[in-house]
């Protein structure tokens, strides 16, 4: 606010639409009194005529004293209880306006599902993952996140994703843990279609961290068990996992330990800083058992040593599993034994760190750049 000068702006900015908003809402009493005052008129005339009504029948000798009183008396209950009527029709008519979209929210039905029958998942995995010109785009949009994109992630294999921005890397590794399914081609695992496993199965099967990980106003401890939450009463195993991730030495430092409530929401919260909430993200990777380990970038918050020393562990840990990293920063990517390079959702390039740069092509390229800076 004080650095860019917007204060100014803002407040020009909240009394236009404050202004707009008075209008509109002024509008809208406008009508609403003038109705209002139009029907009460009608409904107090008829009211008061009926009574002057049943006064002349009475005067004129129609109706007796004793009539009189009771049609008196009638018209006023009568009068109240239409009144609170009208007063419910009202307040509900206002309430059903929301009824809709609460209807819609239970009527939502999940697009990604098992299938009636599902197929074993493999354990161990001895093929690996197979893209077969896999093509993807999201809802309402015009333009393919991933198009004929076909390799395949080895068994064992420790696979990097390169690419600008937009290239489609977070949408492949989405792809690979079936929470979209390719609007062509197809994903095959072990020699059939990922869409033959049961889901629960298969996303028990991979840890996944995306950039974008969420940070939960609860203790330490129960922020990293979120990757296995069955097992957030294992505390042996919370602890390796912090271990693993270099998130012990975060929770080494708060009072609590890891019963310390994290975040600002709740009584003696404490917020953490982007590099430390993204150890504790890591930690969940390391939770559950999983045959597949998903990064995507994963030290993008970490200074240089915290980022080697994860990274060195993470090679050890999974050793033996399949693992998928996203990151710009080349140090980590060259640790992988492939390399994926991704340009406008397509495949550009795929093979080892020097592979791809006897090639000279865009990784050579991307490499170059970023290597010139440290020069």
């Amino acid at each position: 606010m004080k650095i860019f000068g917007l204060s100014g702006f803002l407040i020009d900015r909240f009394k236009e639409l404050s202004w707009g908003y008075y209008l509109k809402n002024r509008a809208l009493a406008i009508s609403r009194a003038g109705w209002g005052t139009l029907l009460t008129a009608l409904g107090t005339a008829g009211y008061y005529g009926a009574y002057v009504w049943i006064v002349l029948r009475a005067v004129n000798g129609q109706i007796t004293l004793g009539d009189l009183t009771f049609l008196a008396g009638s018209f006023r209950q009568v009068r109240g209880s239409l009144e609170g009527i009208l007063l419910q029709f009202s307040s509900l008519t206002q309430e059903a306006i929301y009824l809709q979209d609460l209807f819609d929210y239970f009527a939502i039905k999940p697009l990604i599902h098992s299938p009636k029958t599902v197929r074993a998942f493999p354990n161990p995995i001895r093929e690996g993952f197979v893209f077969e010109n896999v093509g993807f785009k999201y809802t309402n949009s015009e333009r393919w996140a991933l198009r004929n994109l076909s390799f395949t992630l080895q068994a064992g294999e420790k696979l990097a994703l390169v690419g600008e921005n937009g290239a489609g890397k977070t949408t492949l590794v989405k792809l690979l843990a079936r929470l979209y399914d390719p609007a062509e081609g197809r994903i095959l695992l072990d020699g059939y279609d990922l869409r033959e496993y049961d889901l629960m199965e298969l996303r028990r099967n991979i840890g996944v961290i995306f950039q974008d990980y969420t940070r939960f106003k609860m203790s330490a401890g129960v922020n990293i068990a979120v990757g296995d939450i069955d097992e957030r009463t294992n505390q042996p195993r919370i602890e390796t996992s912090a271990q693993r991730s270099l998130a012990d030495t975060v929770i080494a430092k708060l009072a609590g330990g890891y019963d310390q409530q994290l975040g600002r929401s709740f009584g003696k919260g404490v917020e953490l800083s982007g590099g430390e909430w993204q150890k504790v993200a890591l930690g969940r990777a390391y939770m559950r058992d999983a045959q597949l380990i998903i990064l995507d970038e994963p030290t993008a918050a970490l200074d240089a040593r915290a980022e080697y020393e994860v990274f060195q562990r993470f090679g050890k840990l999974t050793e033996g599993k399949s693992s998928v990293i996203i990151s710009h920063r080349f140090s980590t990517v060259r640790m992988a034994d492939r390399i994926l390079v991704l340009e406008n959702g397509t495949l550009l390039e795929i093979g080892s760190h020097y592979e791809l740069l006897e090639k000279d092509g865009r990784y050579a390229e991307l490499f170059g750049l970023q290597a010139r800076v440290y020069q």
